[in-house]
């Protein structure tokens, strides 16, 4: 299966950016949605962004609208969630997932329908 690993995490101040990025090898991501997720201790993995395998159909976290963008490169395989405005309740560890179905025509994706995972990427911002 694809392997997934995101970088790009960090230490940032309240209000300050950081762009993510993930990393895929074993096979081409080009027709599937991907999506980005994040986590805090005690709570459900959360959905912050997805982006079809069109590259045309993109969604966000009602939390992250207008300050996060999500984007992809088939030729470089490659994810990327550039971070703007962040505030000290993004702090989390960062997910990248992948659905496991081609050409699935559901344009979002749900943390129950991502087939694999990377290993997460630190954000922490303080305030």
């Amino acid at each position: 299966q694809v392997r997934l690993v995101e970088s790009g995490g960090g230490l940032v101040q309240a209000g300050g950016s950081l762009r993510l990025s993930c990393a895929a090898s074993g096979r081409s991501i080009s027709s599937h949605t991907m999506g980005w997720f994040r986590q805090t201790p005690g709570k459900e993995r959360e959905f912050v962004a997805s982006i079809m395998w069109t590259g045309g159909g993109t969604h966000y976290a009602d939390s992250v609208k207008g300050r996060f963008s999500i984007s992809r490169d088939n030729a470089g395989n490659m994810l990327y969630l550039q971070m703007n405005s962040l505030e000290v309740e993004d702090t989390a560890v960062y997910y990248c997932g992948i659905d496991p179905i081609p050409w699935n025509s559901d344009e979002s994706l749900a943390a129950e329908g991502v087939g694999s995972w990377g290993q997460g990427t630190q954000v922490t911002v303080s305030s």
